[in-house]
């Protein structure tokens, strides 16, 4: 007989009760696999029904359409579980309507459809350690078999496993009403800068603070900052800022290394208050507003272009995250993969500001402010998650004990 194992974190009514017992997931679940439908079908209009691949789980850039003749078995519905068979076995839980289940994606079928939600979390857990299992391969390939034959501790109880589904239900739900309330608050403000900031062929804004008048100027953006200015000799030893190092205005990555070190692109010597901007896929707005007093000295890529501006630093950084501005940058960009633009052209491009710097200030420190409340959301969000990772630590034996 198997050893029965107990979790660091039990309800209380399960308390005195006996330890989970190894079971194998056949038991309990059937893993249905995606069908291999005709590509000849395949279609962008619209025309069928979605078809759910394997990026489907994690994106809706470019969805397919299936407008062929299909069983109905293959029919995925809202709140059906489903799990890419390739790289990432994340299971999710599918909510963007009814589609069709294509190769090399998979779905939870339950025995008892009213413990879909326990096995969701659990095969979140035995995934993850497949995962790190096959970590050193290039591509990673989930089986039908590879789900169905984990054999680990399970509780005894569906009680006990209904209530362990109740609760990190429960937080997943309000983890879903936080991150809402933050796409309303970025919904918001980028319905603030569309209005703050004049539109095509317009010399003034549609919205605007009371106190301010006449119309905007329109000059390159060579008058407005100092663009790529010289670095000078960089010093000993800075930490370096790559293209990964910046995401959403944030710099997730500090590394220091030697300036004998250093990759050739480390050009950009930067200043407090001083902007950078991706000059490579700009239309991710990686940007950032630097504004680090650690003693440290700090060095970006010439994938970035350098903005010193003239006037009002923050609000220079909120007009580069316009879509009006990011369109005419791509406009002078090259490539068609990683669409880029050099220093002389990004230069040229025209920019419209208010002449009163009060009134840059203003509008700066309007979106500004929202941007700490995005921040704040954000954080909170990710620290509900953290919590949901440590519960369910908690709440599920370790499996490698």
């Amino acid at each position: 007989m198997s050893k029965e194992v107990f979790p660091e974190k039990r309800f209380p009514e399960f308390v005195n009760e006996e330890g989970w017992a190894e079971e194998r997931l056949s038991m309990f679940l059937q893993f249905q696999t995606g069908f291999p439908f005709s590509s000849s079908e395949f279609n962008e209009a619209g025309d069928g029904l979605r078809l759910i691949k394997n990026r489907d789980l994690k994106s809706d850039d470019k969805p397919v359409f299936f407008s062929g003749v299909f069983d109905q078995n293959y029919i995925v519905k809202n709140g059906d579980i489903l799990i890419g068979m390739d790289g990432d076995f994340t299971p999710i839980e599918w909510q963007k309507g009814n589609a069709l289940l294509n190769q090399r994606v998979g779905r939870i079928k339950t025995f008892d459809a009213a413990e879909k939600k326990f096995f969701h979390y659990y095969l979140a857990i035995q995934l993850k350690l497949i995962e790190e299992k096959t970590a050193r391969t290039t591509v990673k390939h989930l089986s039908h078999s590879d789900v169905e034959n984990v054999s680990n501790p399970i509780p005894k109880n569906p009680k006990e496993r209904q209530k362990i589904a109740d609760c990190l239900s429960s937080l997943d739900d309000v983890i879903t009403a936080q991150t809402q309330k933050l796409e309303l608050l970025k919904a918001h403000k980028k319905g603030l800068m569309q209005d703050l900031f004049p539109a095509d062929g317009e010399s003034v804004p549609r919205l605007r603070f009371g106190e301010f008048e006449g119309e905007w100027e329109e000059k390159k953006l060579r008058d407005v900052c100092n663009l790529n200015p010289s670095a000078g000799y960089l010093p000993d030893e800075f930490i370096y800022i790559d293209l990964e190092s910046v995401e959403n205005g944030f710099l997730l990555k500090r590394n220091l290394i030697p300036r004998d070190g250093a990759p050739s692109r480390a050009q950009r010597l930067l200043k407090n208050k001083d902007i950078i901007f991706q000059t490579v896929r700009p239309y991710q707005k990686n940007n950032l507003y630097f504004a680090m007093e650690d003693g440290r000295s700090y060095v970006a890529s010439t994938g970035y272009a350098q903005l010193r501006a003239y006037e009002s630093e923050k609000f220079l950084f909120q007009y580069i995250h316009t879509d009006r501005f990011v369109d005419k940058v791509l406009e002078k960009c090259t490539g068609s993969n990683y669409p880029a633009i050099n220093s002389s052209a990004l230069a040229e491009i025209q920019v419209k500001i208010p002449s009163n710097i009060a009134e840059q200030q203003k509008i700066a420190d309007c979106l500004s402010s929202l941007d700490d409340q995005i921040q704040a959301q954000t954080q909170k969000i990710e620290s509900l998650k953290l919590h949901k990772k440590g519960l369910m630590q908690q709440l599920f034996p370790n499996p490698n004990p």
